[in-house]
């Protein structure tokens, strides 16, 4: 039996939070498609990679976890110091605190598709007005 997609989310975010990315595609389906478009496991890895290297201090921490039979739905909440740019922005190593909210498909035990949406306006009221 399969486990509840609750808890292949968590076992998929502890494989981001440990870098464990020879692990990634236990839990990431080979055609991947990220905001509607399909990006395939290969770049969405390397896309994780990246995040890690310009954020040393990232981490997930799931705030809410609502999932049924092949969707789960979660508010990720950041608290970081990206080295440089970050999603445009001058962050420069400057700690921000933000949410994204994001949605997954699942098909056959892995994450299909990838529906995000990062709260850019408080990273900005972070930096712009401090």
């Amino acid at each position: 039996m399969t486990a509840p997609l609750s808890e292949l989310y968590q076992e998929y975010i502890d494989c981001l939070n440990s870098r464990d990315w020879d692990n990634l595609a236990n839990y990431v389906h080979t055609e991947v498609a990220y905001n509607g478009e399909i990006v395939g496991l290969d770049a969405y890895q390397q896309a994780r990679e990246k995040e890690a290297r310009d954020i040393p201090d990232l981490y997930y921490k799931i705030r809410i976890l609502v999932s049924d039979y092949n969707t789960v739905a979660s508010r990720l909440e950041f608290d970081i110091s990206p080295t440089g740019e970050f999603l445009g922005l001058p962050v420069n190593g400057q700690r921000v605190s933000f949410c994204e909210n994001v949605f997954y498909e699942y098909k056959g035990g892995k994450i299909v598709q990838v529906w995000s949406v990062l709260d850019k306006a408080a990273i900005e009221a972070q930096l712009f007005l401090r």
